[in-house]
């Protein structure tokens, strides 16, 4: 829960919406699954930056529930591109000092995905540059029903009363458990909706919309991000104070 009021500071949580990949492609003419390998490239180019711009935890919307919706050929596609990410940056992000780690529903993914993810999260446990999420198969209502069903069946079993729910015990549930909440989430490509993306999470968190499609997205344009973020009162219900 939020602490306080007063300046904003640096964010020490971002979480991105990494939106604009098939529109960039379509733009010029070629398959969206080329938008989304040159998005892949400029996660990486964020995921450096993020440290030294003060960055201690990043995350990253790769696959909401929704996208099933999509053709196959991109389902496919997407989930090769997550799996050859995860084979090819695996001793990059070891040696940078960043831990990944992934949330969402992990059932409806093929196991060799699945072992890929939990290979690296074991791999990379102990580094503490930079704590990088990647949300797959993720969707924020689900993520609640998920964790309501844990308590419902914990209330069954006797062992915990309905009164004693609240919001620490429904967090607990969550699939973000143990990590801050996001200071700020950006979304690129000029579309004005958070898509079900950490809804509880983001509760009190600033929010910043770009124009700017994901794979142009540049530090450069994180970092002027960041500075205006910097200069915002964060009131968290409170007066405003200047």
């Amino acid at each position: 829960m939020p602490q306080g009021a007063g300046g904003a500071g640096a964010p020490r949580h971002v979480a991105i919406i990494m939106d604009g990949n098939g529109r960039w492609a379509r733009e010029r003419g070629w398959p969206r699954l080329v938008g989304h390998r040159r998005g892949a490239e400029r996660v990486k180019q964020v995921v450096r930056a993020c440290p030294d711009m003060g960055v201690e935890w990043l995350t990253i919307y790769a696959f909401s529930t929704e996208n099933w919706r999509r053709s196959r050929e991109e389902v496919v596609g997407l989930m090769g591109l997550f799996a050859r990410y995860i084979r090819k940056e695996a001793d990059e992000l070891s040696k940078e000092g960043v831990r990944m780690r992934f949330i969402g529903d992990r059932s409806q993914l093929d196991r060799r995905l699945r072992d890929l993810m939990t290979g690296i999260e074991h791999r990379t446990a102990a580094n503490t540059r930079l704590n990088l999420t990647v949300a797959i198969n993720y969707g924020g209502r689900d993520e609640i029903v998920r964790a309501a069903r844990r308590l419902a069946r914990e209330v069954a079993a006797g062992r915990l009363a309905p009164d004693e729910i609240d919001f620490a015990a429904l967090a607990a549930g969550l699939d973000t458990v143990g990590q801050p909440d996001p200071d700020l989430v950006i979304r690129t490509s000029g579309e004005l909706r958070s898509s079900n993306f950490l809804p509880w999470q983001a509760a009190y968190s600033e929010y910043e919309f770009t124009p700017t499609l994901w794979p142009d997205f540049s530090p450069e344009e994180l970092q002027q991000i960041l500075a205006r973020f910097a200069a915002r009162e964060r009131r968290f219900g409170g007066a405003k104070t200047r």
